[in-house]
C-alpha cells in the first residue's frame, strides 16, 4: 500500500487489556473477553451463570493482583507495546489504527473514526501469527459487526495469519541469536504458545498446525533439533484436555533430568503482555527455581522492533496489492 493511497488503512487488532490492575477494571474486562462463545463455547445457558455467579466473583482479585506486577508507569504493557508497534508501521508511511477485541481502544469506535475519516479500503491485520477462532476470528467478528449497520461499506480485506512469513521467522531468529550473543545459549530453548483446548482442534481449528509449522522453520533457521527445541502450551485453564504438552509441566520435567539452564520465546505472542512478562518471566522461573532449576531466560517478544516492523510491512505490502 502506498504512502499516498487514498483512502486506505490498516486497522491492527490485538486482544485487550484492563484499564487498570484492579480487581474492578478486570471484572469488567473478564466479563466481556469470557462472555465471547469463540473463547469459551459452552451453551450460554450453561456458562453465563456460572460465570456471573463463580468466576467473576473469584477470578478478577487475583488476576488483577498479577497484572500489578507487570503494570507500567504508562499502563498495560499490552496496550503499550501494541501502541508502539502500530506508531513503528505508522512512520513508514501507512494509516495504521490499533484496537482492541477487548476494552479499550475499542473495534466499534475505531471503525467509526476511519469511516469517518473518508476511508474505503480497509485491511485487517490481528497480531496473531497463527490463526484460531478464538483470536483471528473473534477478531474479526467484531469488525464485521461494527459494519454491520453503515450504508457504504469499505473494501474489506483480513489477514488470517502469518504463521510462516519468511521475514517474520528471520525476525524469531534474530530475536534468539542477539538474545544469545548477549546472554549466552540455554541448554534448551522452549517455544510456549498460548494453548487452546484440544476439542477445538479436533473441531478443524488450525491453530496447532500452524504452531508446530513456525517451530519446523524457526528450528531450520536456527540450526537446531527436536532435542534442543521443544513446543510447549501455556495458559491452560479449567479441567478439560488443552493442546499438550504443558509449559509448567514441562519445565518441571526439565529440571528433574536436570538441567539448569532454559530459555522461553513465545513466537504466539506479538507484543510481551501478562502471559509472557507475569506467567512465563516470572512464574515459569519460579516453577523452574522450585523443581530444581537454576536458571530461566525469558526472550522477549518482537515488540516494536525493526525486524518486527518490516516482517509485518512486508506482509500488509501483500496484502494491499492493487490498491496504491
Amino acid at each position: 500500500m502506498s504512502a499516498a493511497a487514498p483512502g486506505s488503512a490498516v486497522l491492527l487488532l490485538n486482544l485487550g487489556t484492563p484499564d487498570a490492575p484492579t480487581p474492578a477494571a478486570v471484572r469488567r474486562y473478564l466479563a466481556e473477553f469470557l462472555s465471547d462463545p469463540r473463547v469459551i463455547d459452552y451453551p450460554r445457558w450453561l456458562w453465563l451463570p456460572l460465570l456471573h455467579g463463580v468466576i467473576l466473583r473469584v477470578r478478577p482479585r487475583k488476576s488483577a493482583h498479577a497484572y500489578a506486577k507487570i503494570w507500567t508507569p504508562r499502563g498495560s504493557p499490552l496496550l503499550v507495546n501494541s501502541q508502539a508497534l502500530a506508531d513503528k508501521l505508522s512512520a513508514t508511511g501507512l494509516r495504521v489504527t490499533l484496537a482492541m477485541r477487548y476494552g479499550a481502544p475499542a473495534i466499534d469506535a475505531a471503525v467509526h473514526d476511519l469511516l469517518v475519516q473518508g476511508v474505503r479500503r480497509l485491511l485487517l491485520l490481528p497480531l496473531y501469527p497463527q490463526y484460531s477462532a478464538t483470536s483471528t476470528a473473534s477478531a474479526f467478528d467484531a469488525v464485521f459487526a461494527a459494519l454491520c449497520c453503515q450504508r457504504r461499506l469499505p473494501e474489506v480485506r483480513s489477514i488470517n495469519d502469518y504463521h510462516a512469513e519468511p521475514d517474520y521467522i528471520a525476525a524469531l531468529a534474530e530475536s534468539v541469536e542477539k538474545y544469545w550473543l548477549t546472554h549466552g545459549r540455554g541448554e534448551r530453548l522452549l517455544l510456549s504458545f498460548h494453548g487452546i483446548p484440544q476439542r477445538y482442534v479436533d473441531a478443524g481449528d488450525p491453530y496447532r498446525e500452524q504452531c508446530l509449522a513456525t517451530a519446523a522453520l524457526l528450528r531450520e533457521r536456527l540450526g537446531m533439533t527436536d532435542t534442543t527445541l521443544e513446543v510447549v502450551f501455556q495458559s491452560r485453564v479449567g479441567r478439560e484436555q488443552w493442546l499438550a504438552p504443558y509449559t509448567d509441566a514441562t519445565l518441571a520435567r526439565l529440571a528433574h533430568e536436570g538441567l539448569r539452564h532454559v530459555q522461553v520465546l513465545c513466537p504466539g505472542f506479538a507484543v510481551d503482555c501478562l502471559e509472557t512478562l507475569e506467567e512465563i518471566a516470572m512464574r515459569g522461573r519460579e516453577q523452574f527455581s522450585t523443581a530444581g532449576g537454576q536458571r530461566l531466560d525469558y526472550i522477549p517478544a518482537l515488540n516494536d522492533g525493526a525486524a518486527h516492523v518490516r516482517a509485518l510491512r512486508s506482509v500488509i505490502a501483500r496484502h494491499t496489492q492493487g490498491w496504491a
